[in-house]
């Protein structure tokens, strides 16, 4: 028997297990999804099942009929990309002052920085509501976006990317007389793609599944996201299971094929963003 059979035996349980966890993984997002076609009996029926007797739109239909579903869709957009790209971009230029430049104090402030990880949004949320009712943002695009726009994680990922390269980069720039803002727009900026990517995917994701922020500082139903509208369905009285699968399945597959596209860069720019701290 060859080696490369040998080796391939050798890694047949280890391929098994992660199989196996890849199934558990799976398994509730597809029955998820095609429950999204069954008829409200069919979903609750014990024993359950996995395949729908037929396949019914039913459930969209009135998805459309209960929510203003296109402006929930439109609402998340605005505040995951809103809060996202100029957050993304602040951010990077954070990290890269961070990375690239001495001065005072530098290592204090990153120190603060980094120690804001540590508050949970819970212990601030109150507080920055208050501001924002104070400065009449509230029920607002702005009011959703602006107290969003820093992200200590976000600033850790981008210094952590620009750390890796190599000085000899700006040096030579500078010599060829290009401006500290093009450097970094033209020169680093290009060699740190996929640390930005990852964090484009991982700001839009959280923004677009965000409830409790836009719950707190919106009250009209005509600002609601989509991931508040979806919590109309479950009451204490009672839940439409069919529209809200058909709903769950609106809200994942954006992001589905958000990550699909964007996985090689994702998966680049996690290695090499904690490569060196």
């Amino acid at each position: 028997m060859s080696n490369k059979m040998m080796r391939r035996i050798r890694h047949l349980p280890i391929l098994i297990i992660l199989l196996f966890f890849a199934l558990l993984i799976i398994l509730p997002v597809l029955w998820m999804a095609l429950s999204a076609f069954k008829p409200a009996k069919e979903i609750i029926k014990y024993p359950p099942t996995l395949f729908p007797s037929r396949f019914d739109l039913g459930n969209f239909a009135r998805l459309q009929t209960r929510l203003r579903i296109f402006d929930y869709v439109r609402n998340s957009l605005i505040y995951a990309l809103g809060t996202t790209l100029p957050s993304v971009f602040l951010c990077t230029l954070a990290g890269y002052g961070f990375a690239r430049y001495e001065f005072r104090g530098r290592s204090v402030l990153f120190i603060v920085v980094l120690a804001t990880m540590m508050i949970p949004f819970q212990v601030t949320m109150i507080p920055l509501f208050l501001v924002v009712r104070k400065m009449g943002m509230y029920d607002t695009y702005a009011g959703l976006i602006l107290p969003k726009l820093a992200a200590a994680i976000t600033i850790f990922m981008m210094r952590s990317a620009f750390v890796t390269l190599p000085r000899e980069l700006e040096e030579a720039a500078r010599i060829d007389g290009a401006t500290e803002f093009g450097i970094f727009w033209r020169i680093m900026l290009p060699q740190v793609k996929p640390s930005i990517i990852t964090m484009l995917i991982l700001g839009i994701n959280a923004g677009w599944n965000d409830l409790m922020w836009p719950l707190l500082v919106t009250g009209d139903t005509k600002m609601r996201t989509l991931a508040n509208g979806l919590a109309l369905f479950i009451g204490s009285d009672t839940t439409e299971y069919g529209p809200a699968f058909a709903g769950a399945m609106v809200s994942i597959l954006p992001m589905l094929l958000l990550y699909i596209f964007g996985q090689r860069y994702f998966v680049e720019g996690t290695v090499t963003s904690g490569m060196k701290g």
